[in-house]
């Protein structure tokens, strides 16, 4: 994975509540393994009417706004456990998702797929789609090594919490058999001392 330490971007709000894992990414467009393409579909159903349209109603397709941080309303990824809403989400090229709260599985997923999910008080993520909606040129900054979001230019800032071993492999760039390779020596060394053959 990409190492990720800190990042400014400009942000894509989507004040919605509950957005769950079948809206980030339709059932029907699972049946690939291949992580490449789902970012085509994030949002499928939201992004294009029936015909295949672009929606202009909806964000992503408002030249408006952009960025690589989507800030998403409250229980953002309930639902099913796919992991392929991490991967569209991915794919279309979101680094950091903000919310005032994650169910458990799509934050484990986001955190595997190098995806940052930031929580916050209802409070600020209330002031944050209020400086976007009022500025769409508004820049946000997520620091993982200090855990903290701001809004540029503003003293605006919250901390957040992450699990210190996801904090430690987003930051090298590692999943979980990267984590393990950076190990090895560490591991040869055990293997020799506790499993020698006589």
């Amino acid at each position: 994975m990409e190492a990720f330490k800190q990042i400014t971007s400009r942000a894509i709000p989507l004040p919605i509540e509950n957005i769950d894992t079948d809206q980030i990414i339709p059932a029907r467009f699972l049946k690939a393994t291949d992580r490449k393409g789902f970012g085509d579909n994030l949002f499928r159903d939201w992004r294009y009417d029936k015909s295949g349209e672009p929606n202009d109603n909806f964000v992503l397709n408002n030249t408006e706004y952009a960025g690589e941080i989507l800030i998403a309303g409250d229980n953002f990824g309930c639902g099913s456990s796919r992991e392929h809403a991490a991967w569209a989400l991915k794919g279309y090229g979101f680094k950091v998702i903000v919310s005032s709260f994650f169910a458990d599985i799509f934050r484990g997923n986001a955190l595997n797929n190098g995806i940052l999910p930031v929580q916050v008080s209802g409070a600020f993520l209330k002031n944050l789609f209020n400086h976007i909606e009022t500025d769409p040129e508004t820049l946000i900054s997520v620091d993982l090594e200090s855990q903290t979001i701001s809004i540029s230019g503003t003293e605006v800032s919250e901390a957040f919490e992450i699990d210190p071993y996801k904090k430690m492999c987003l930051l090298n760039g590692y999943d979980d058999i990267d984590f393990l390779l950076s190990k090895r020596e560490l591991i040869d060394t055990f293997e020799e001392t506790h499993f020698q053959i006589s």
